[in-house]
């Protein structure tokens, strides 16, 4: 015990401290009970002794009172300095008013790399395929020739096109037989209404008709005498439809266009070894290359109905030749379709201002008016009418045949019931 003790102890009326405490008067030190089982009043005192207010008491466990908590102010204030320098919360990307501006400024950034580079190959893609399409359509468009063929007649509802097969002997597809001038072996009309409706109709070669400036003869004399503009005029009489485009295919075009595209599948319901055409077959389907798809088209002899069941077989070779070309392994073949465009421009022949595209268009309507079924034949009084100058003639009824284009005409013609 110092000297400062001994006076304080000694003087009177100070305040006793506690044995065990060596902390001054007026000091910050709290006392700390001798004992843990010393008596509430005790610790009061001994607060009261060190200058402070004394705390309520605390309910005592099963050990005593319990200690008086002690808060460590320098964590605290630790704490607040770290606070005070942590940037706050992070808001939600999507949420509040600057998520949205966000997202306005760059939306685009939302969608996934993987499909943004898919929509850029696709574009690219239709660039690349619309070149290559348009450029193949310039080429071919090119080495058409035009004719002059159409008539100055008024025109008519709808689309009307003239196909026509011709037997020109200048190629190597037929041979010179001692045939002078042109027939058209093959004559087709396509008409698309107004409604939609289209209607594809072959024109026997045999029909009689009567030929501007030259009085009654079989159809295909029209030709021979004078040509695509003379086959126009009288197909115009024939049916009242005036012709829109005129599309002549010569008989190296069949074999070119069905080498090119591989085979087309036709069928024939009797063995056939027919030498004026040259069509060897057996009965039923079967893949044939150009040669045979020629003479298929234009054989007649062998067949009792003559012209009338050619025509049929003519229109079953355009059905079958339309699902070959349009068929995956054609239309997706670069070297194919090549191939197809060369050999069809350079055996075609149209009317001016018939192109490319008004070819592939009438492709498009015989190939939905033969899966349509609306490939029609036309009525027929006798087919085995005698004439004069022509031989044999198919005959027909005036009326009839003008109430059977006129209904094709205004869209409205319906099949016949298969017999």
């Amino acid at each position: 015990m110092d000297e400062r003790d001994r006076r304080d102890r000694q003087r009177p009326g100070a305040p006793r401290r506690p044995s065990a405490s060596r902390a001054r008067a007026g000091g910050s030190a709290r006392p700390v009970p001798s004992s843990a089982s010393g008596d509430a009043a005790s610790q009061q005192r001994a607060w009261a002794s060190a200058g402070r207010a004394p705390l309520p008491p605390r309910a005592a466990g099963a050990a005593g009172v319990e200690e008086p908590t002690r808060v460590d102010h320098r964590a605290l204030d630790g704490a607040d300095e770290a606070l005070a320098g942590r940037p706050g919360p992070p808001r939600e990307r999507h949420g509040g008013e600057g998520g949205r501006r966000r997202g306005g400024r760059s939306g685009i950034s939302r969608v996934p790399r993987p499909i943004r580079l898919g929509a850029t190959l696709l574009v690219l893609l239709l660039i690349i395929t619309g070149g290559w399409f348009a450029g193949l359509a310039l080429w071919a468009d090119s080495r058409i020739e035009h004719v002059d063929a159409l008539s100055d007649a008024d025109g008519t509802p709808g689309t009307t096109w003239l196909i026509a097969g011709s037997d020109r002997r200048d190629g190597e597809a037929v041979s010179d037989d001692g045939t002078t001038g042109q027939r058209a072996d093959t004559m087709m009309l396509l008409h698309k209404a107004r409604n939609g409706n289209t209607y594809l109709v072959s024109l026997p070669r045999d029909t009689l008709v009567d030929i501007p400036g030259h009085g009654g003869y079989k159809l295909n004399a029209a030709y021979a005498m004078g040509g695509p503009s003379l086959l126009v005029q009288t197909v115009e009489q024939f049916t009242g439809m005036t012709i829109d485009h005129y599309v002549e295919v010569g008989f190296d075009g069949v074999t070119g266009v069905v080498d090119a595209v591989g085979t087309v599948n036709l069928c024939i319901d009797q063995d056939v070894d027919d030498e004026k055409s040259g069509l060897k077959m057996t009965e039923g389907c079967h893949d044939v290359g150009g040669e045979q798809a020629l003479a298929f088209v234009r054989a007649r002899y062998f067949d009792p109905t003559a012209d009338l069941g050619r025509q049929q077989r003519q229109q079953q070779f355009v059905s079958a030749l339309m699902d070959r070309v349009t068929s995956p392994s054609v239309a997706l073949n670069p070297v194919t379709q090549v191939r197809l465009a060369g050999a069809g421009s350079a055996s075609l022949r149209t009317s001016e201002g018939t192109g490319l595209v008004d070819v592939g268009r009438m492709g498009l309507s015989m190939r939905g008016a033969m899966n349509g079924g609306t490939a029609l034949t036309m009525p027929i009084e006798d087919p085995a009418y005698p004439t004069k100058h022509s031989g044999v003639a198919i005959l027909t009824d005036e009326n009839d045949i003008s109430a059977f284009f006129g209904s094709i005409l205004d869209g409205t013609a319906q099949p016949a019931p298969a017999s």
